[in-house]
């Protein structure tokens, strides 16, 4: 029975620290830009690709 109370006392220990890890995210910063992720996926990856074969002179249209 000994075994539960410290499982539960670890636990609840484990559980404080992710949560003082989320607020410390939070108060740094990490969750505020939330529009550049959902744009992000918009673009292209593959643009310096595309700006050397234009200096070649070869063109896409």
């Amino acid at each position: 029975m000994s075994i539960i109370f410290m499982l539960i006392g670890c636990s609840v220990f484990v559980a404080l620290l992710f949560l003082g890890a989320f607020f410390w995210a939070n108060k740094t910063g990490q969750n505020e830009d939330t529009y550049t992720p959902s744009v992000r996926i918009l673009f292209d990856d593959d643009v310096e690709e595309i700006d050397s074969k234009q200096e070649d002179g070869k063109s896409f249209h």
